[in-house]
């Protein structure tokens, strides 16, 4: 009873600590008052989008309070049209210009070059660029309003995490565990304080960033072999001494990120051996969600079969605890809550299973993504 009781207390402190996180530390940015009077670069890669550029492209066009912007597109080696969807979308609007890239040259992965060619090629005047994934679909005050929250911050670069669109059972089991791990996990007023590289987190999809401060640090130059270059990235700014935040953009964005089951199982396969390092902590991080959070329904049943309903209670507590996390999150991001939250001992499940196929399919070097090997 007593292990049983620490549990509970353990599962209690973290969803406090994503209640505190949720409702006081997480920056949520909003329409400026006025015009943003820097000149902003908004820079999108594409490779094989073609299906889905459309709605992305249409709403940064539809941009305000911007009146220095400028699109940058880097069609990255697409085979399947996509340069001339967005010929077709653009015209002959004088704000975009569209790039064909290169082939990563060795020792870079697909995203980080594209996003370094886009970076070294916008217009030199631009002091903020936004980097936006083909996959987000951004309200018309978006990018003024990260502009101003980054400014406002005083930060090097903001991460401004959309809403996440769900759409399939997979999608709801594993999709909303992205922000229920930082806002349960990180926590964000040190993180932003802090000049730790180690404490930093952060999503490509919607990422504004200080010019002068990304060049100092390197940009994707600097991590150029990175899976997740978005996190090392912010790292990356950490260590040559700028800051970075973390912000809900769910009512300045959405982003659908996976069409499908296989979509997202392999999205994840090919970054999560990056997100825990050695496969050792992977053990022991996935080791104890699983004990937290999806031990407590099952020691429900163990419990009351043996008649023993002082533990059940105490298990169940944990077990709603544990869904109250997820309650919290949903609701701080614009997510999904009822009835996916009562599932989040599944998603657990399923987290340890993507992160165990993720280290097995890179140690066989079988991981890939759009037609690249990811090493």
């Amino acid at each position: 009873m007593t292990a049983l009781i620490a549990l509970a207390l353990g599962v209690a402190v973290l969803t406090g600590h994503t209640l505190v996180n949720a409702t006081r530390w997480l920056r949520r940015p909003a329409a400026p008052p006025g015009e943003v009077t820097e000149p902003v670069a908004v820079l999108l890669p594409l490779r094989d989008e073609a299906e889905r550029v459309g709605p992305c492209l249409r709403a940064l066009l539809d941009q305000r309070a911007v009146p220095g912007l400028r699109i940058v597109v880097l069609d990255d080696g697409s085979t399947d049209g996509t340069p001339d969807v967005v010929r077709a979308i653009v015209g002959d609007d004088p704000r975009v210009t569209l790039l064909t890239g290169a082939a990563p040259p060795p020792g870079w992965l697909g995203k980080p070059y594209a996003c370094w060619q886009l970076a070294t090629r916008a217009d030199p005047a631009a002091t903020v660029l936004v980097f936006v994934d083909a996959d987000v679909v951004l309200t018309p005050y978006a990018v003024a309003a990260a502009v101003t929250e980054l400014r406002s911050a005083d930060v090097t670069l903001l991460s401004a995490y959309p809403r996440i669109v769900v759409a399939t059972a997979a999608d709801r089991l594993v999709q909303p565990l992205l922000q229920w791990l930082w806002l349960t996990f990180l926590p964000l007023r040190a993180m932003e304080r802090s000049p730790r590289p180690s404490l930093a987190a952060a999503g490509g999809q919607f990422l504004a960033v200080d010019r002068a401060g990304y060049l100092r640090a390197g940009g994707h130059a600097a991590v150029a072999g990175r899976v997740l270059e978005d996190i090392e990235l912010a790292r990356t700014v950490k260590r040559a001494g700028g800051r970075i935040a973390l912000a809900d953009a769910s009512r300045l964005a959405d982003c659908r990120m996976y069409a499908d089951w296989r979509q997202l199982r392999d999205g994840y396969s090919k970054s999560l051996w990056a997100t825990f390092g050695h496969p050792g902590a992977a053990a022991v991080v996935v080791a104890l969600l699983l004990l937290l959070y999806t031990a407590p329904p099952l020691l429900v049943v163990a419990a009351l079969s043996t008649g023993s309903v002082p533990a059940a209670l105490v298990a169940a507590a944990a077990y709603l605890l544990g869904v109250a996390g997820r309650v919290v999150t949903a609701r701080a991001t614009g997510g999904r809550w009822w009835p996916d939250a009562l599932a989040h001992p599944v998603s657990v499940v399923f987290l340890g299973w993507l992160t165990l196929r993720s280290y097995h399919l890179r140690k066989r070097r079988r991981l890939s993504w759009r037609g690249r090997p990811v090493s």
